[in-house]
C-alpha cells in the first residue's frame, strides 16, 4: 500500500512538473510591438515585456542545453554589429534589455530597430564565440498575458513595463497602470492565468519628502529577508523600497518600507543580487552615479526612512572603474554581463563580480 501510494504522489509531482515547466503554447507569430524588460523562467523560457502592447509574453527558447558557466565574452561595437545584421546602422537601432540564459549561458538582447512610431522590437541571441543571430519570432512557441490597466497616457505607455523577474511560479512585473495610484507590481501566476488588476505601491521618497505612488519601480530583484521573500526596488531620485511579495494581489494598496535614499537626480537601470566570499551584495548600475555595490547583510536592520533626508540607509561604494554601464545582468556566479559605452559605442563583455 505504502509503495502503491509513493507511486501515485510521484506520477501526481511528474505531471505537475511536467505542466508547470511545459505549459501549453501556440506555435506561430509572438506579435510584440515593443520589446523591453526581460527575464528567464524555467526550462528555457523567455519572458518579454511588451510596454506598447501591454503584453507579458513567455517565449520558448529551445535553448536547454546545460553550461555551468559560458566562455568570457566581449563584443566591442556591439550596436554596431547588430545594425549590420540587421541590415541597419547603429544610429537606427537601440538596445533595450539584456538577459542570460541560466540553463546555457546564452545572452539574449531585445532591440528596437527603428525611432519611436515606427521602432520594431527584434530579439537577437549570441552563441559562445559572440556571434549574434536574430531570435525570429514569426514561427516560435509561446504564451502571453495581457495587463488589464495598462498605462493609457501617450508619455506614460513605455512605463506599461519597467521590470520583469520570475520567482517561485510567479512572474513578477513592475510598472505604471491606469489607477490613482499609478505605481503597480504585479504578481502573475505561470503558466498563465488570469492577470488581476495588481497592486498599487506607495513608498516614502526621503530627499522628497513626502509619500509618493505615481513613481514606478524602475528595477529590482527578489530578495529573501528572514525567509520572507521580498522585492528590493529602485526607483528614480534614488530610493529603495523592500516589499513583500506575499502582499502583491489584486487591488491591494502596499506600503513599502524605504530602507535607503541613495542621491538625486539619478535613474537607477539594472540590479542584481550574488554572493562572493560569503558575504551577500547587490550590484546597481544608474544613469548619473555610476555602479554601486550596496551590502545586503542584515536588511531587516535597517529603521524605516519616513521624514526627509538626504544619503543615508543602506551603505554602499561606488566601484569607480565601471563606466557609463548601461545594462548589467549576473552571468553566473563569478561574472557579471555588463553593456558600457565607450568612444561612443556600446561594448558587450563579462567582468568578474566585485
Amino acid at each position: 500500500m505504502k509503495t502503491s501510494t509513493f507511486f501515485r504522489l510521484a506520477v501526481f509531482v511528474m505531471l505537475a512538473a511536467a505542466f508547470a515547466f511545459g505549459a501549453p503554447m501556440a506555435t506561430g507569430k509572438a506579435d510584440l510591438k515593443s520589446a523591453g524588460a526581460m527575464a528567464f523562467g524555467p526550462d528555457g523560457i523567455l519572458f518579454v515585456g511588451d510596454s506598447m502592447g501591454a503584453q507579458i509574453f513567455a517565449i520558448d527558447t529551445a535553448d536547454r542545453t546545460a553550461s555551468a558557466s559560458g566562455a568570457a565574452l566581449d563584443v566591442k561595437g556591439i550596436d554596431s554589429k547588430i545594425a549590420a545584421s540587421l541590415g541597419a546602422t547603429a544610429d537606427q537601432i537601440s538596445i533595450k534589455a539584456i538577459a542570460v540564459n541560466p540553463i546555457s549561458k546564452r545572452v539574449y538582447i531585445a532591440v528596437m530597430r527603428g525611432k519611436g512610431a515606427d521602432g520594431v522590437p527584434v530579439l537577437l541571441r549570441l552563441d559562445a564565440a559572440g556571434k549574434i543571430s536574430e531570435f525570429r519570432l514569426d514561427d516560435v512557441k509561446f504564451s502571453s498575458a495581457t495587463l488589464p490597466n495598462p498605462a493609457d497616457r501617450a508619455n506614460q505607455k513605455m512605463n506599461t513595463i519597467t521590470e520583469v523577474r520570475y520567482v517561485n511560479g510567479k512572474v513578477l512585473v513592475a510598472g505604471l497602470s491606469n489607477e490613482e495610484f499609478q505605481s503597480n507590481m504585479r504578481s502573475i501566476p505561470y503558466p498563465f492565468e488570469t492577470v488581476d488588476k495588481g497592486a498599487s505601491i506607495e513608498m516614502y521618497h526621503g530627499s522628497h519628502g513626502r509619500f509618493e505612488t505615481n513613481s514606478p519601480v524602475r528595477t529590482f530583484v527578489p530578495y529573501s529577508i528572514n525567509n520572507q521573500q521580498y522585492i528590493l526596488a529602485a526607483y528614480t531620485c534614488t530610493p529603495l523600497v523592500k516589499i513583500p511579495v506575499s502582499e502583491l494581489k489584486g487591488g491591494a494598496k502596499v506600503k513599502g518600507t524605504t530602507i535607503a535614499e541613495l542621491g538625486a537626480g539619478n535613474v537607477p537601470i539594472d540590479m542584481i543580487a550574488y554572493q562572493k566570499g560569503g558575504h551577500e551584495y547587490i550590484l546597481m548600475a544608474n544613469s548619473n552615479r555610476g555602479v554601486m555595490k550596496l551590502d545586503a547583510a542584515h536588511l531587516d536592520t535597517y529603521k524605516p526612512i519616513t521624514a526627509p533626508t538626504d544619503i543615508t540607509g543602506v551603505p554602499y561604494q561606488t566601484l569607480d572603474d565601471w563606466k557609463d554601464v548601461k545594462h548589467l545582468e549576473k552571468y553566473d556566479d563569478k561574472l557579471a554581463l555588463v553593456l558600457s559605452e565607450s568612444n561612443g559605442a556600446n561594448d558587450l563583455r563579462t567582468v568578474a563580480l566585485p
